[in-house]
């Protein structure tokens, strides 16, 4: 075989074989604050072409990019503006996740066959609903620990007035449950161990401790409940309507007195494609604004957005990909410029907050947060709450109108 024919076979042979060693699930683990956080991802390839994966429970959240070359990995995930590097060995991968001054040491291996659900024995039922009394910087006295158990295996989240924490997955081991979630973002890690006292025993972070007790004895013992979404936030003065005029992507001024939200309702959502738990909401958004745009519904984003993404907004418009966002989205400025920008609105500390809007431009509800699908009851009772308001609005305004 002439020499140029065999290099050319010997380059196919490494990059294919490099693909097939990719290919397949994988488990991982990224160091944050000297934390070693696991998690899972999958990988796919064809040719240089790769495609990457986390998990969100059974969420997935996909790469928008990637290649392999001579045992190089660069996976892009440009709805988070960060970025997976690493290189592809006989031992697995090892590299780096994050993006600019902020990277995380990222290792991996192709994942062991699973262990079985039941084993191992002894492992104690923490299934349900917790609370865990805090005081938080929002005002909050509780945050609800959401658990589901299957023998040994556990899921769970912590949901706090913002939203949830993610799916925290894990297993007993070792006389505690140790739970862990990496979606790209949200890294968090928990070790749970049931005490004497009925209480579960928290440690997030390696550091922090939390204390969960069962609802009823919450209350039993005086302590505060968490925080209801839709009487966290309000508005200075419900009689006015709820002003906005801020740009587009474009940098075309839109505002609530143009004919295009004249006797709408308007779901306004302050936003970020920074924001995790605007993540979760945003596909809830898109689908709302497809089923009822028709009846009279506009949904606008104003997203907040760092100093360094307001420059080419190129996170931002890599999130109104992702989630095939069709309503509007505006930039008002920088996250911390929120309460500056809506004057109006009271308690305003949560990302993301909800505000609704009747055909006259005034606040008819306020929703905190949004709880996602590791939410689970919480995530389905959240969408069926604020699809009811969105109804109600509707009939409303438009009998209203009619009179």
């Amino acid at each position: 075989m002439p020499i140029a024919r065999l290099i050319t076979a010997s380059i196919l042979f490494a990059a294919a074989l490099s693909a097939q060693s990719l290919t397949g699930s994988w488990d991982c683990t990224v160091t944050v604050n000297g934390n070693e956080i696991p998690f899972r991802m999958e990988f796919s390839a064809n040719g240089d072409a790769v495609k990457g994966s986390f998990f969100n429970g059974e969420e997935r959240v996909p790469s928008t990019g990637g290649q392999l070359r001579e045992g190089a990995l660069r996976l892009n995930f440009e709805q988070y503006a960060s970025r997976l590097e690493a290189t592809l060995t006989e031992g697995g991968l090892e590299g780096r996740y994050g993006r600019e001054l902020r990277w995380y040491p990222f290792r991996a291996h192709h994942a062991a066959a699973p262990a079985p659900a039941s084993g191992p024995e002894g492992a104690p039922d923490i299934g349900g609903l917790w609370e865990i009394p805090t005081k938080s910087p929002k005002g909050e006295s509780a945050w609800r620990f959401i658990v589901r158990q299957k023998g040994a295996e556990v899921s769970a989240a912590i949901l706090r007035v913002d939203g949830d924490t993610g799916a925290l997955d894990g297993r007993w081991r070792d006389g505690k449950f140790v739970l862990s979630h990496f979606s790209g973002a949200r890294p968090n890690l928990l070790e749970v161990t049931p005490a004497a006292d009925g209480t579960l025993k928290i440690v997030q972070n390696g550091h922090t401790q939390l204390v969960a007790l069962r609802p009823a004895s919450a209350r039993a013992q005086g302590f505060g409940e968490p925080a209801d979404p839709f009487h966290h936030t309000g508005v200075k003065d419900a009689s006015a309507p709820l002003a906005f005029s801020f740009p587009d992507l474009e940098g075309r001024t839109v505002s609530l007195a143009d004919a295009r939200f004249r006797d709408k309702v308007v779901v306004l959502a302050i936003s970020g494609s920074w924001c995790p738990n605007c993540h979760d909401e945003a596909p809830f958004l898109e689908e709302l604004y497809r089923q009822y745009r028709a009846q009279g519904l506009e949904v606008v984003a104003l997203s907040f957005e760092e100093a360094d993404q307001l420059k080419t907004l190129a996170r931002l418009r890599a999130f109104i990909r992702q989630y095939g966002i069709d309503y509007t989205v505006l930039v008002p400025g920088e996250p911390g410029q929120l309460a500056e920008k809506l004057p109006q609105a009271e308690n305003l500390n949560s990302w993301p907050t909800t505000f609704f809007l009747g055909r006259d431009g005034r606040v008819r509800g306020v929703h905190a947060g949004f709880a996602g699908r590791a939410s689970g009851e919480f995530h389905t009772e959240t969408k069926h709450e604020i699809t009811e308001l969105v109804e109600r609005l509707l009939v409303e305004s438009s009998s209203a109108a009619a009179r």
